[in-house]
């Protein structure tokens, strides 16, 4: 059996009654760098292109997304069937958030539980005619990647890292397994690259030079996806706090979403 086909068989299908064309994964090697912020963003740029928009928040054990929109409305349940909650700006979400009773409470799950909830989240979801959906992932290349690698079927992934030397080694273990699942890489996305002063306009890199270009250089797979830095702005963290990350309007992703949509 071809590696492509053995891949294959892994695939699961989309609920019957749902409509999703292209599917990409939002990765990092390790956490806090900015992962649901990027997946936040990108999806607020598809949106404003008029595009059906979605977001998987496959982070389930520290989930993020339903934050940064503010959302508390529930998620409804139709028999088997899981109708997602919709942001201000149209965007659909699914989060075990917008499932639990308390937004506190911790999701104890192993890994197998873990995985199979996400795989629910692709089966048992009424995604409505979505045309680009973005999964959240949480950081690593542990069981929840795994299971959106070989069980989705993605279209491309975006790694997301900062400037640090330690990001850097852990973004090549991210780099490395989607070369290994023939995963496309789209783009390379620096959080937190620097700071601009509003006063005078210079920008201090407070975590350091990037080293990003070197790490795409060393990989077939990245040696021509584009990097995109994202400086460090007050006012995004102020947003996601209050919960209207669709306020921000941007164009970083302008050229990465020329791609997707082409």
């Amino acid at each position: 059996m071809s590696e492509d086909r053995r891949m294959e068989q892994f695939k699961i299908d989309l609920n019957p009654e749902a409509k999703v064309d292209k599917v990409i994964g939002i990765v990092s090697g390790k956490g806090g760098v900015g992962k649901s912020l990027v997946t936040s963003l990108v999806a607020n740029s598809t949106a404003a292109r008029g595009i059906n928009t979605a977001i998987f928040d496959a982070d389930i054990t520290g989930p993020s997304i339903p934050k940064c929109y503010g959302l508390n409305s529930k998620a409804t349940v139709e028999g088997e069937t899981i109708i997602p909650v919709r942001t201000d700006n149209g965007i659909q979400v699914m989060s075990i958030n917008l499932l639990l009773e308390d937004v506190t409470q911790p999701v104890i799950f192993r890994g197998p539980v873990i995985a199979n909830t996400v795989r629910q989240f692709w089966t048992d979801v009424l995604w409505d005619d979505v045309g680009v959906m973005y999964v959240d992932m949480p950081p690593g290349t542990g069981d929840v990647p795994l299971t959106v690698f070989q069980s989705l079927p993605l279209d491309g992934i975006i790694v997301v890292a900062s400037p640090q030397d330690l990001v850097n080694m852990v973004v090549e273990k991210a780099v490395n397994m989607a070369t290994m699942m023939r995963i496309p890489i789209l783009a390379l996305v620096e959080n937190m690259a620097y700071y601009e002063c509003p006063d005078c306009g210079k920008k201090h890199k407070i975590y350091g030079d990037s080293h990003l270009a070197e790490v795409a250089a060393k990989h077939r797979a990245t040696k021509d996806s584009p990097i995109i830095e994202i400086p460090i702005m007050p006012e995004i963290a102020k947003l996601c706090d209050e919960g209207r990350i669709y306020d921000y309007k941007n164009n970083l992703f302008d050229g990465l979403l020329d791609s997707i949509v082409d």
